[in-house]
């Protein structure tokens, strides 16, 4: 029989903490869990979170540089925190357990202290998360209404989950969370995208459940990936190898449906919380949650800078708080009057709060701009005649930008650019970056979710991934199907629809917004040294690199890429324009 560490609890700085209590599943497996609630043996209301990265890998050990510059700018995140307990993405339990909250920490299979074979996102995933919630529902700590709280994987899972319907779940909020597999985990516009086969084994396996090399948990010493010690090869049996998977699927098959939640299952409260910054993999997800599911009751908040930054800042707190005091402890605190989007407006150097009640924005004008091949300017009137623009498919392409503005010019929401393309080779990929630039020309960057000097939008495209669903795409949200790859003729001219994530920015006057299509990923050319994530140096576009040996370093994306224009294709930029009030 297998061996696991023995539960036990203890009482710390106010809290009842149970330590690597056994959740056994329907298939005969064990979960690990955490468990911190207020030490006097009264029901509470649950927040509960399921991740891969150990529920007893410290913040501050596992993530130092993170955790330091979150308590470097941010020192109102250990004012009532030893910061003793706080772990990557999951809420702190002491700045919940004193408001009254039992906070559940579980470790998915195969990672940490749980039994199994890492599969993310599947379906037993998903179920697993199902029956840990209805084990939380009716545990004597519990008051029957569990919701779920935290950040990335921690809010992907919580769409699946809540589309099952589990009767004990009460709310979620999803903090910056995706929720499309393929077309944010796995591909940008069906381009597969290196993030998952750098992150896992950066950030998930070297806490794999038996792994003997992984770190203790600071307040029990027990090793994170749980008592029992496996051998290489039994590590290796029971991850799956992600690069594989997405060199040998490149379409929409059931294996990206499977661990897609249908978010129109959805019905309990949502709080959907976003990241203007979150190109990649923290913005569009949350966007589309808000969107599609059927709850009647729903909130969208958006804000910038790092992914887990504003999750701890009292800003965040007091959003979430108030969001779960109201449905999880039936408070009359004034939630149900909160408007339904909030977003953080960005500016060049800071945000700025406002309340709206949809999204898109009503009263968006929405603004197309015809890209001039010729002067490379985006202009309101069409050129005149036929224009032809290329370049080479792996360089930095063409540049379009609009001319200064003598007043202030805000751009918030969803935007899309249709281009006429052609290839000398059977594919091409389109990389659409948004730009601001300062009256001298220079690019103005920002922190965004992953990203310390990035751009103001991203979006992506795979010409042989160019269908679209007409049922599904908006003008400002075109949506490809992805379930098939239609090779190109070289030379040939195809339309191309290419959707870019959500974005916001104040423009000021004399400043300067512009659009690239490029072949390659987005780069700011800064002088060095830069910043690491995953042992390489992020240089624009963050952990969401495009390179994935086996897939862009074959010929048919080594070609020339080139636009073209005439007066039946005309290519174009759709902006999201806020008047202003």
């Amino acid at each position: 029989m297998t061996q696991h560490y023995e539960p036990y609890s203890e009482v710390r700085d106010g809290m009842r903490i149970d330590w690597d209590v056994r959740l056994s599943m329907s298939d005969g497996v064990t979960l690990a869990a955490d468990i911190f609630r207020p030490d006097d043996d009264q029901p509470h209301p649950v927040l509960l979170a399921a991740s891969p990265y150990g529920k007893g890998l410290s913040f501050a050990d596992g993530f130092p540089s993170q955790f330091s510059a979150l308590v470097r700018d941010h020192p109102e995140v250990v004012a009532t925190s030893t910061g003793a307990y706080q772990v990557w993405e999951y809420p702190d339990p002491e700045r919940w357990v004193p408001e009254g909250y039992v906070c559940v920490r579980i470790d998915v299979r195969g990672t940490g202290g749980s039994e199994g074979t890492i599969d993310f996102f599947s379906p037993r995933e998903a179920q697993d998360l199902y029956e840990a919630i209805e084990w939380a529902g009716v545990q004597d700590w519990s008051n029957g209404n569990v919701g779920m709280l935290g950040i990335s994987y921690l809010a992907t899972n919580q769409w699946l989950a809540a589309a099952l319907s589990p009767p004990h779940l009460k709310a979620i909020c999803p903090w910056e969370g995706a929720s499309d597999y393929f077309r944010e985990y796995t591909h940008h516009g069906g381009i597969p995208t290196e993030f998952m086969p750098s992150w896992a084994p950066n950030q998930v396996l070297r806490i794999q459940h038996g792994r003997a090399d992984a770190p203790a948990n600071p307040n029990t010493g027990r090793r994170v990936s749980g008592k029992p010690v496996r051998t290489e090869e039994e590590l290796a049996a029971a991850a799956i190898r992600i690069s594989d998977v997405l060199l040998e699927r490149p379409v929409v098959d059931n294996y990206y449906q499977d661990r897609t939640a249908v978010l129109e299952k959805i019905t309990v409260p949502v709080l959907s919380s976003s990241n203007w910054g979150g190109m990649g993999l923290h913005s569009r997800g949350n966007f589309e949650g808000f969107h599609r599911v059927s709850s009647e009751q729903k909130w969208l908040e958006v804000h910038g800078l790092e992914h887990w930054t504003e999750f701890y800042t009292d800003y965040g707190l007091d959003v979430q708080r108030r969001f779960f005091d109201h449905f999880l402890k039936g408070e009359a605190n004034g939630w149900d009057a909160q408007p339904p989007v909030q977003l953080q407006v960005r500016t060049p150097d800071s945000f700025f709060l406002r309340h709206e009640r949809e999204w898109p924005l009503a009263r968006t004008e929405w603004t197309w701009l015809n890209l001039d091949l010729g002067t490379r300017a985006l202009t309101e009137h069409a050129p005149a005649g036929w224009q032809q623009a290329e370049f080479a498919a792996r360089s930095e392409g063409l540049l379009f930008t609009l001319p200064p503005d003598s007043r202030e010019v805000e751009y918030t929401g969803p935007a899309a650019v249709k281009l006429f393309v052609s290839s000398t080779t059977e594919d091409a990929d389109l990389f659409v970056t948004v730009h601001l630039f300062d009256p001298d020309g220079v690019e103005v960057l920002f922190p965004t979710a992953f990203e310390p000097h990035g751009p103001v939008g991203q979006g992506w495209l795979r010409l042989s991934h160019r269908e679209l669903d007409p049922e599904l795409s908006r003008p400002y949200r075109p949506w490809q199907r992805h379930t098939a790859a239609s090779p190109l003729v070289p030379g040939e001219v195809y339309e191309a629809d290419v959707e870019i994530w959500p974005f916001s920015i104040v423009v000021p006057a004399g400043y300067a917004l512009g659009v690239s299509v490029r072949g390659q990923d987005y780069e700011h050319h800064l002088p060095g040294p830069h910043e690491l994530t995953y042992g390489r140096e992020v240089r624009g576009s963050g952990a969401y690199w495009h390179e994935l040996p086996g897939d862009r370093d074959r010929a048919a994306y080594s070609g020339r890429t080139a636009l073209h224009s005439n007066e039946n294709q005309r290519p174009q930029l759709l902006l999201p324009r806020i008047p202003r009030a």
